[in-house]
């Protein structure tokens, strides 16, 4: 016997209903297969961000170890 999938049912808003159908790919697309893509999408933005707000932090020390030095200090009282 094949694999079954399990499904289920949601209840959903009609404005929740009228947004998947805005953002459907085809006309066809199931439901399941919009939300499966937005949910893919949301991933892949999520770890996206995430690796920027890494290199944000990684080059927020390096700014401060260049920026936060004696002469730089010093040219200030000039």
């Amino acid at each position: 016997m094949k694999n079954m999938l399990k499904t289920t049912t949601v209840q959903v808003t009609r404005e929740v209903i009228d947004s998947l159908n805005e953002v459907k790919e085809y006309p066809r697309e199931t439901y399941n297969e919009t939300i499966i893509r937005i949910i893919t999408i949301y991933k892949k933005i999520r770890a996206k961000n995430q690796y920027d707000e890494f290199l944000h932090k990684i080059q927020q020390q390096k700014m401060k170890e260049l920026w936060d030095n004696k002469e730089d200090e010093d040219w200030e009282h000039v």
